[in-house]
């Protein structure tokens, strides 16, 4: 006879804490130039985010990741001043002072605080920048805004690759976050979609 398995308690509180602490991550599309071969040696993050917490969060984690499979990344905060951090001039004058290869522009493109499905806010969204400055300048809406609370709401964020030195797109991603849990889980588990796509796509090594 098969007798009932019993956990305890704790062991229930301690899992339903787990499950609605995650923050879901969905790809919603994708984009590369065919003829953009390259795999960039150092790439340039930069987070379009009024909140500098969760800006500087969110450059190095993703600085980080990129650094775990290879390659070298910076964090913008980390090589401009605080009156500086949305001047797109000096943001270019830092890049080529670098020798970066890449510029990595991350924004909210809408966000819906409702738990349910309900019509977004748009922020100003952007089909084409052909220049990365053009794009950084649109708007600066902070990632993990007050007025979103964990385990309600949805967030589309897109993450925009630029060529340096043409200062073109060459790689785009958009995607859908169900928000859960910290800023903190939220932005490692985009971080996460964005940087295994990149590297599925020949961007970042394996």
């Amino acid at each position: 006879m098969l007798r009932s398995l019993k956990i305890p308690p704790a062991l229930l509180m301690l899992i339903a804490m787990l499950v609605t602490a995650c923050a879901t991550t969905q790809l919603t599309s994708v984009w590369k130039d065919q003829g953009y071969q390259k795999r960039p040696a150092m790439y340039m993050i930069i987070s379009v985010d009024s909140n500098p917490v969760t800006r500087k969060f969110f450059e190095d984690e993703f600085a980080g990741q990129i650094k775990a499979r290879g390659t070298e990344a910076i964090a913008s905060y980390t090589v401009l001043a605080e009156d500086h951090q949305e001047d797109p001039a000096a943001i270019a004058e830092v890049v080529a002072k670098l020798g970066a290869d890449a510029v990595l522009i991350t924004r909210v493109a809408s966000k819906n605080n409702a738990p349910v499905r309900a019509p977004k806010t748009l922020y100003n969204p952007v089909p084409y920048s052909p220049k990365w400055q053009d794009y950084y300048g649109h708007d600066n809406t902070s990632i993990y805004p007050p007025g979103i609370i964990a385990g309600e709401g949805v967030t589309d964020m897109e993450t925009r690759m630029y060529e340096a030195v043409d200062v073109k797109m060459v790689w785009s991603a958009s995607s859908e976050t169900e928000i859960g849990g910290s800023y903190q889980q939220r932005i490692k588990g985009y971080i996460d979609v964005m940087v295994k796509t990149m590297a599925r796509q020949g961007l970042l090594g394996r």
